[in-house]
């Protein structure tokens, strides 16, 4: 009997569901599959899998009774009310052990509290980040799943088989406790938000900067593909550039400019914000798209507010390209540093255990960051597992100290121009901050005390009787200043 049951069941057959049932149907397990509208489980079994090994149901009862045990159920729908509805109807069906799944793009929080309701009824969850959009899943997606890690056992051989492979090793590791699997896609997807940003300031800058046209700036990136750069996003960019209208122009010069977004890289903007943490990057991608979306005042105000002149570039067009290629490398190094200092705090806020080599690795093909530059992450970390930032390594400290001269030039290329680099601007001036023994934070600390009695804690080696090391310091600044400090010191 037990060989006429599935080795695991899915819910939701929109293509993302379908896709994933299909690539775990070939790696050889066989796949139950269910959705609330039954009748795509009869359109999907009489099509996409005729032929295959995969079964269907038509309730939930039905889907749990065609399970092995323990019983292992992957939830691919929309994130939020619709996730608690179903663990609600799978819960009375289910028994101690038994394992629950979401797939979807959950926020971490509510993973955290799915894991513990769960737990606390006997059964096992795991949040999983899934990357890869419909070609991932289908053909090998990047997988990250985090939660109770007493499922993972019943669920390794299945996804790792099922994700992504780079020289033999899956891009599918545990990640830690809770909602850490999706915190990491989390990131992952705020990372892409920013990769996308720099993509698209490098194409502005080749196309109002030098000039360029659509065909000539696809080949640049077609050059850049084979290079450091070498990366999906880039290769797609390639692609999209070069991709024509019935009429012969490019597309993308028809597409209106107004980008959309679905909330995963404002939250990780949030989350970093919350946390402290400098993720300016990122932070400066969804605010760029933010700015993309009032179309309407941009067009006014291109009317009435003027820029500079534009002067066409004078200087080696060939040398400037290689210059930028640096720049956007540069840049990116800065985007993921960001990402994994966030990773960082979180892994001490919320008491997780992240491995940096293993998530970099999980990167590194079937996601939407997959890149040749990924492969040099998971290396600096296997290298040093205590690094505290990737700037320290000794890869990209060399790596970026080839890349600055010609990152400035382009950063300052584009502000003479006028044109608006968000992204790239931000990413050199953490670099100069990060890179900084001294901040003029000392004089904010002294404008808080100033107007609100705010407190600031004197420099090391600058203490004298009345200022000492460690202590919360108010001055009275002016003849009425108080003497009660309103706060200890909080930044």
């Amino acid at each position: 009997m037990s060989n006429d049951l599935a080795d695991i069941g899915l819910i939701g057959l929109a293509v993302m569901g379908q896709n994933l049932i299909l690539n775990m149907n070939d790696k050889g397990f066989k796949v139950c599959a269910f959705n609330r509208t039954v009748s795509k489980v009869d359109h999907f079994l009489a099509n996409e899998a005729k032929g295959t090994n995969i079964i269907g149901a038509h309730s939930i009862e039905e889907l749990v009774s065609k399970l092995k045990r323990p019983r292992r159920i992957v939830l691919l729908v929309k994130a939020g009310q619709a996730v608690d509805d179903f663990i609600k109807l799978l819960e009375p069906h289910l028994e101690k052990g038994d394992i629950i799944i979401d797939g979807g793009n959950s926020h971490f929080p509510d993973t955290t509290r799915r894991v513990k309701e769960c737990e606390d009824k006997g059964l096992l969850y795991i949040g999983m980040g899934v990357s890869g959009g419909e070609e991932g899943a289908r053909n090998g997606p990047s997988l990250m799943p985090g939660g109770s890690a007493a499922a993972w056992p019943h669920v390794q051989e299945i996804f790792q088989k099922t994700s992504a492979q780079v020289n033999g090793e899956p891009c599918c590791e545990w990640i830690g406790d809770g909602g850490s699997g999706h915190y990491v896609k989390m990131v992952h997807n705020g990372i892409e938000y920013g990769d996308m940003q720099l993509i698209a300031e490098a194409y502005d800058i080749l196309k109002r900067g030098l000039g360029l046209s659509t065909d000539e700036i696809a080949e640049i990136f077609a050059r850049w593909e084979q290079g450091v750069l070498k990366s999906f996003l880039i290769e797609i960019t390639r692609d999209i550039l070069h991709f024509k209208d019935t009429d012969g122009e490019p597309i993308v010069d028809k597409i209106l400019d107004k980008a959309g977004q679905k909330g995963t890289g404002k939250w990780t903007a949030i989350d970093a914000l919350d946390r402290g943490m400098p993720v300016t990057l990122i932070g400066e991608a969804v605010f760029a798209r933010c700015l993309s979306a009032i179309k309407d005042e941009r067009v006014a105000a291109s009317k009435v507010i003027k820029g500079p002149a534009h002067e066409p570039f004078q200087g080696d067009k060939k040398q400037f390209v290689d210059d930028l290629e640096q720049a956007l490398y540069a840049s990116k190094i800065i985007s993921y540093a960001q990402g994994f200092i966030l990773m960082r705090q979180a892994a001490i806020d919320e008491n997780w255990d992240l491995n940096n080599a293993s998530i970099a690795a999980v990167w590194r093909s079937g996601c939407i960051i997959k890149s040749v530059f990924l492969s040099d992450i998971t290396d600096s970390y296997r290298k040093n597992p205590k690094l505290e930032s990737l700037l320290f390594a000794p890869f990209f400290q060399q790596a970026i100290e080839k890349a600055q001269p010609a990152w400035r030039r382009v950063n300052a290329q584009a502000t003479l121009w006028g044109v608006p680099i968000p992204a790239h601007g931000t990413a050199l001036s953490f670099f100069d901050g990060y890179r900084s023994a001294v901040v003029p934070a000392n004089l904010i600390q002294a404008q808080r005390d100033f107007f609100g009695a705010h407190t600031f804690r004197v420099m090391p080696g600058k203490e004298n009787d009345h200022m000492k090391s460690g202590e919360d310091i108010h001055v009275k600044w002016t003849a009425t200043s108080g003497d009660v400090s309103s706060s200890t010191y909080n930044a």
